[in-house]
């Protein structure tokens, strides 16, 4: 396969691709922020009461 093969295979297998709709990408991307800010609160909150434990226990 030469490289005019290639992409003119690579060309057709995109063409078959089903593409998400704008709003199926601004919905998935709500998602993810959602969750890594929530992510981000927990392990920040449990930082938090941790290090106080710690510095409790040490004292």
């Amino acid at each position: 396969m030469n490289i005019a093969q290639y992409f003119s295979a690579a060309r057709e297998e995109l063409s078959r691709v089903s593409w998400p709709s704008r709003t199926e990408v601004l919905e998935g991307t709500q998602a993810v922020i959602i969750f890594v800010v929530a992510l981000t609160l927990i392990v920040w909150l449990m930082d938090v009461l941790f290090s106080t434990g710690i510095h409790l226990a040490l004292k």
